[in-house]
């Protein structure tokens, strides 16, 4: 297992715990645990470097699934794990620094700010010298490239972290991508809770929660996200989630045009066939660089006048179609909503595969488990006025929405 793929995870093991050891010496270091299988994997292998001069904090961001600070800090604390980690809660601090923001970049760039403010305080407190971080191959990618802004990529944007923030930053994963990350964590022994745990984005669901991020917003995507994860939990895909957008409409310069080639596409009506904008924008990628795109919805009616039920591959085609018409297209979601209803919010729902996180295809969920989403979401959620799928790869979709 510890060789898989051509790469020896014991080894990688054995180097960084030399590495480390030489770089921090007796020097204290902190660690934000986000639970997350990088920054878990990083905690265990810093302390197998420098045991008890690494200090571990979990911050409650307020942007984490219903109860899951407490239950992360209590699985990194139990063994096999048995990490000495400190709660920090920071909810009304993250959620001022967002306030009125409704660009992803700033939101990441916010995020960013108050993470390592925090960080700076709490390495302070402890006397940390150093900040290790679980930080990755493909974060550093998506940030250098342009493509998005990941929160923990710092010393790479030029930013002098023992200058902005009194310590000096260590990243032992950063030359892995994350099935290498999965491997290394194995090789440690950490448990498959941990080791297999779905990505999750350090901003957490306040990338999720697309445009500004209130606390109404917040509070239905902590909701539906509990609903979209226990019900695709089965199909086994490497990520799924939701995000929770402001259902309001714009013009779309290209409707005519995209409905009329779905419609022959499918060989249905045009009056069947509904394409729309949202004002809302999400992040994709184009030409390997950074869109800040459209939102773009689509909803097929069969006889009866319900949502048709397209196969897979047909999906696959309609989304392949609006995005070679429409190059600002950075999303386009399927309609799961037989009876779309009055409502300030809709709600989205993504399932990718991916070996490196860096290209990714749509999961082929079955209409079953869609159709269970949707009426679990539409009985719950009164706000929500239709729930759809996200059939956009990679690219031209980033995986996140922001």
């Amino acid at each position: 297992m510890s060789k898989a793929n051509g790469f020896d995870a014991m080894k990688f093991i054995d180097e960084q715990t030399i590495q480390v050891q030489k770089i921090l010496g007796h020097e204290r270091a902190l660690i934000a645990c986000s639970g997350g299988v990088d920054s878990t994997t990083c905690a265990v292998l810093t302390r197998r470097a420098v045991g008890e001069n690494l200090d571990c904090i979990f911050i409650d961001t307020n942007f984490m699934r219903m109860g899951e600070p407490e239950q992360v800090v209590e699985r990194l604390r139990n063994p096999p794990i048995g990490l000495s980690v400190r709660l920090v809660r920071a909810n009304t601090e993250f959620m001022e620094a967002l306030k009125g923001l409704r660009d992803a970049e700033e939101k990441r760039k916010a995020f960013r700010r108050t993470f390592y403010s925090v960080l700076s305080r709490a390495s302070k407190e402890e006397h940390c010298s150093y900040l290790v971080q679980g930080t990755i191959l493909p974060d550093i990618l998506e940030t250098v490239g342009g493509i998005k802004t990941q929160h923990n990529v710092l010393e790479q944007m030029k930013i002098n972290t023992k200058q902005e923030f009194g310590f000096i930053v260590v990243e032992p994963l950063v030359s892995l991508y994350k099935y290498q990350v999965r491997e290394v964590a194995r090789a440690l022994g950490i448990p498959e809770e941990s080791s297999e745990r779905q990505p999750f984005p350090g901003p957490g669901l306040s990338v999720r929660v697309v445009g500004e991020v209130t606390p109404e917003k917040l509070d239905i995507e902590k909701k539906v996200t509990d609903v979209v994860e226990r019900l695709l939990e089965p199909v086994n895909s490497k990520q799924y989630f939701s995000a929770t957008i402001d259902s309001m409409l714009q013009r779309y310069p290209k409707a005519s045009d995209t409905r009329n080639e779905v419609h022959s596409l499918l060989r249905k009506q045009a009056s069947d066939v509904d394409v729309a904008s949202l004002r809302a924008r999400a992040t994709g990628i184009r030409g390997g660089k950074r869109l800040y795109g459209r939102v773009v919805l689509v909803r097929v009616r069969d006889e009866k006048g319900k949502c048709l039920r397209l196969p897979y591959r047909t999906m696959q085609m309609v989304q392949a179609t609006i995005t070679s018409i429409d190059r600002t297209a950075a999303r386009i979601l399927y309609s799961l909503s037989d009876k779309p209803r009055e409502g300030s919010l809709i709600v989205a729902v993504r399932a990718i595969e991916s070996k490196d996180f860096v290209r990714a295809r749509v999961t082929n969920v079955p209409w079953k488990i869609l159709r269970s989403i949707e009426s679990e979401v539409m009985a719950s959620c009164p706000t929500v006025s239709s729930v759809y799928f996200d059939i956009t790869p990679k690219p031209p979709g980033s995986i996140e929405f922001e």
